[in-house]
């Protein structure tokens, strides 16, 4: 155990835990609120009348008044979700309705990727526009970009509701069409909006790297943090850094604190001023929940710790937990309020020993800074694998390079904030703040476009555990107190450490030098996993076309990488999907061509044009278009130019057939709908050997196109266990009826399929899942005879 943290130390921790589960519980079940609450107040009851009939007997019991305090925690908060129901038991009423909404902005604003602004909000009136009745819950909301979206504006938005499953903090989420804001925000927070407008608009005329990072670092404020940057934070293990966080509010506790000591302060004068400016910092960067309870943890945190009382500060961290559980239950289920207490209870227990252990290798202050974020990151690891299918393997020495320059960027920044009325001072400030930055910026770039950057993972207790592990063990090493400090500990952690860099060195061997020893030499198609998307290659004499790309850059590079894939000479753009050329951005600068379905929205051109900008030749689609890919041709079947009816989308897809140059005579199907797949029958003369069954093997087929087709295989391009229950069984069955053998990267991952003289050859990652009769459906290595597809 830590060193200063005693078992009495721990006596807080089952009332947090109780609270936890019991939020957990009626965050889930929302039924049993009032259940929960009726056994809690039962076993309470039961606790305190045994504590007094031992106490009357003389006899302590201590552990029956801890189980009396947290039944009835748990109770109290099983209370607070049962008063909550109604409001939201009639919120749900309304799913899928277009109503008009009046409510109070309650969060700062950020960009989604779908290009709305989107922020929580508390509903006072819900309905239709000519009777709206009055309706208490809390939403979120995406609107279009529009002036004033504060935090404290008072709001009216029409746009259709979707109620969220159980667990779900927000109670609905609104789609808005149209927003007027009804009242500014008023008073400290229209003082607050204006300042922060000021220095977003000043840090943004800095140049990147780092102009659009700095607003996050300083004052949490992230709309101009660019998606590639954002998506390098994330692969990096630096996302905390883009928001405010528990550290962005310790750093400022900490700041002031140790300002006002060397000016000769006294403990309470510190105390005091410290937590009047994290109140105004809160302020500014808007008392949102998530950062009232990042300030709350953190000045429990910073005050403990810089008083010399950890041990303190983890019994009030427990009951801080506790009281916002108990106000909010529904925080309980949410990543952040996981990741904020964990990283709290780091910075208690964790950071100290961890900032010692560093010591004996580096300077005080520099130890200091690194184990900080250090400690946040191996404790929030676990949780982050509980939910995140990517795991950041280069997040810890990331963390330890770009840590340090965190609170210089915050602290600068906000002294640039509150210098706003001297305007040189605040740009030479913002300058000074806008260093560090960039250099988190160029960390975060950097890392993440390392080899194996990220890991895909499947999310859940197993990978919680592994990380577990392997954070124990980086902690148990850097460490020297506690059970850190015994031999056999650490000698088992060295080696736990030990095999993980092994295995990874030697999975980065497999995929990175020595990917071509991973991939059969003789394939022709390739079909990507990348989760419910498309992105399928087909080669001839080292050329390569792709068709579609997916919806994330990370699983198609990977892909690419390991098929050796650099340049890609013809790229096939479907339709404009994000499930079909979200990682379009990626491959710019390496295309040549691009065949591409109509254009639809202004983001389809923008694209385009992108790629065009890289050096690519446009050209789109339409029925008759021939080309060659190597030795193979290939020939673009659908869509016609007189197919108007048809919108841009999915059934406007491009259909395009392979031949030749030892690719199988293929045909990829896009997205494309049983009406539109109807009319593609006159277009097709014989049977193909594969075909990538259209719209991920949803219902809407055409059985008569693919008893025409008979393929001898069938690829389904789908997500694991997604939303959409793709591929159908319906379609699975059709494909089996006309003799497809089916091939799916949900549950096979990439699938390779070559042709060698008469025969299909078939490599899949994965074997695949048996069927109902207990066989598997498709071997990982497999002949198909091509005379007889069927």
């Amino acid at each position: 155990m830590t060193a200063g943290i005693r078992a009495r130390d721990l006596r807080l921790v089952p009332i947090a835990i109780g609270v936890w589960a019991a939020a957990l519980v009626c965050a889930f079940l929302p039924g049993t609120a009032w259940w929960c609450a009726a056994g809690g107040a039962l076993v309470g009851g039961a606790a305190f009348g045994r504590l007094a009939r031992a106490h009357k007997g003389g006899v302590a019991r201590a552990g029956g008044g801890l189980l009396a305090v947290v039944a009835l925690a748990a109770t109290a908060t099983a209370m607070t979700a049962g008063f909550a129901m109604p409001q939201r038991s009639s919120a749900a009423e309304l799913d899928g309705r277009v109503i008009d909404v009046y409510a109070e902005i309650s969060s700062s604003s950020a960009a989604g990727s779908d290009g709305r602004l989107w922020f929580d909000a508390q509903t006072s009136h819900a309905g239709i526009p000519s009777g709206p009745e009055p309706l208490t819950v809390p939403i979120r909301i995406g609107v279009e970009r529009v002036p004033g979206l504060d935090l404290g504006a008072a709001i009216r938005v029409t746009g259709q509701v979707k109620v969220t499953d159980p667990g779900e903090r927000a109670a609905l989420v609104m789609f808005g069409t149209e927003v007027e804001v009804l009242t500014p925000a008023q008073g400290i927070f229209g003082v607050a909006a204006q300042v922060r407008e000021d220095f977003v608009e000043r840090a943004i005329r800095l140049p990147e790297p780092g102009a659009g990072l700095l607003p996050g670092l300083a004052v949490g404020d992230t709309r101009a943090v660019t998606q590639e940057l954002d998506d390098a934070m994330l692969a990096s293990g630096l996302s905390h850094l883009t928001a405010v966080s528990g550290a962005n509010c310790a750093i400022v506790v900490g700041a002031v604190f140790w300002l006002v000591s060397l000016c000769g302060g006294g403990r309470t004068l510190r105390v005091v001023i410290a937590l009047t400016a994290l109140a105004a910092f809160v302020v500014l960067v808007t008392p949102e929940p998530s950062v009232i309870r990042a300030a709350v943890m953190a000045a429990v945190a910073m005050l403990t710790v810089l008083c010399g009382r950890p041990s303190a500060g983890l019994g009030v961290l427990c009951l801080a937990v506790a009281a916002i559980l108990i106000a909010d239950p529904w925080l309980a289920a949410t990543p952040g309020f996981a990741l904020s207490a964990a990283a709290t209870a780091a910075l208690i227990v964790l950071a100290p020993p961890l900032a010692r252990g560093l010591a004996r290798w580096m300077p005080w202050p520099i130890a200091l800074a690194i184990a900080i974020p250090l400690a946040a990151q191996l404790v929030c690891g676990p949780i982050i694998a509980m939910f995140s299918e990517q795991q950041s393997i280069i997040a810890i020495v990331a963390n330890m390079v770009a840590g340090p320059a965190a609170p210089i960027a915050t602290v600068i920044g906000l002294l640039a904030c509150l210098a706003a009325s001297v305007p040189p001072l605040a740009d030479l400030l913002a300058v000074c703040a806008w260093l560090p930055a960039a250099w988190i910026s160029t960390t975060a770039t950097v890392s993440a476009g390392l080899p194996n950057a990220q890991v895909a993972v499947i999310p859940g207790i197993p990978a919680a555990l592994l990380v577990a592990v392997l954070s124990a063990a980086i902690g148990v090493v850097l460490s020297v107190d506690g059970i850190a400090a015994r031999r056999g500990v650490r000698r088992v952690s060295i080696v736990v450490l030990v095999v993980a860099v092994a295995l990874a060195g030697a999975r980065m061997l497999l995929t990175g030098p020595l990917v071509g020893t991973t991939v059969p030499e003789a394939w022709a198609i390739a079909a990507c996993d990348v989760g419910q998307g498309d992105a399928l290659v087909v080669r001839s004499e080292q050329q390569v076309a792709l068709i579609d790309t997916g919806m994330e850059t990370e699983p198609l590079s990977t892909c690419l990488n390991a098929l050796g894939v650099g340049r890609i000479d013809l790229l096939v753009l479907t339709h404009f999907d994000a499930d079909h050329v979200g990682a379009a951005a990626s491959v710019v600068g390496r295309v040549g061509t691009v065949l591409h379905g109509p254009v639809g929205e202004t983001e389809d051109a923008h694209l385009l044009s992108d790629l065009e900008d890289g050096g690519a030749t446009l050209v789109e689609a339409s029925t008759g278009m021939r080309g060659t890919l190597g030795a193979a041709s290939w020939t673009v079947l659908w869509p016609r130019k007189d197919s108007a009816a048809f919108p841009a989308g999915n059934d406007a897809s491009v259909v395009v057939e392979f031949d030749g140059g030892e690719v199988p005579r293929s045909l990829f199907l896009g997205d494309l709908s049983a009406t539109p797949q109807r009319m593609l029958r006159d277009q097709l003369r014989g049977t193909y050997a594969v075909v990538k069954v259209a719209h991920h093997g949803s219902a809407d087929q055409d059985t008569g196109l693919y008893e025409l087709l008979r393929p001898a295989v069938a690829i389904f391009s789908a997500g694991a266990d997604n939303d959409y229950g793709h591929p159908r069984a319906e379609t699975l069955a059709l494909l089996e009826a006309v003799g497809a053998v089916a091939l799916r990267t949900d549950q096979q991952g990439r699938i390779l399929v070559g042709e060698v003289g008469d025969e299909l050859m078939l490599w899949s990652e994965r074997a695949a899942e048996p069927d109902e009769s207990g066989q598997p459906a498709a071997p990982a290595d497999d002949p198909v005879d091509v005379d007889d597809p069927r």
